[in-house]
């Protein structure tokens, strides 16, 4: 009786279609920040101070499940009107609110992404 040769699996080496592999941030982040030129007012130190700013005046406490939070690493200065490149959106300190990181990426963006 002659054996079954087993087929080498192929899923593996095609390449992706739907976008990034899941777990893959670091590439996707990179990718991001080369074409949406916006993502670089992140990383100023203008940005760092209005994000401080915002985060004292609210006192640390997440604006969306009024949660406290001592670790600032956790808190996400977050636009309530996304200002999608728009500068003046981007830097306007009313248009900005605390968050924790959890609800700013579960639940924010969730509703972000439906519009």
């Amino acid at each position: 009786m002659a054996k079954l040769k087993t087929l080498k699996p192929l899923v593996g080496k095609l390449p992706p279609r739907l976008g990034y592999q899941p777990g893959n941030e670091r590439e996707r982040s990179r990718h991001r920040d080369s074409t949406q030129g916006w993502r670089a007012w992140y990383k100023t130190a203008r940005w760092q101070k209005l994000r401080w700013s915002v985060l004292v005046r609210d006192l640390f406490t997440c604006q969306m499940c009024s949660r406290a939070e001592a670790d600032t690493s956790l808190l996400v200065g977050d636009h309530i009107k996304p200002h999608r490149g728009d500068e003046t959106l981007f830097w306007d300190a009313s248009n900005i609110q605390c968050l924790c990181k959890r609800c700013h990426d579960r639940h924010k963006q969730r509703d972000e992404r439906r519009y």
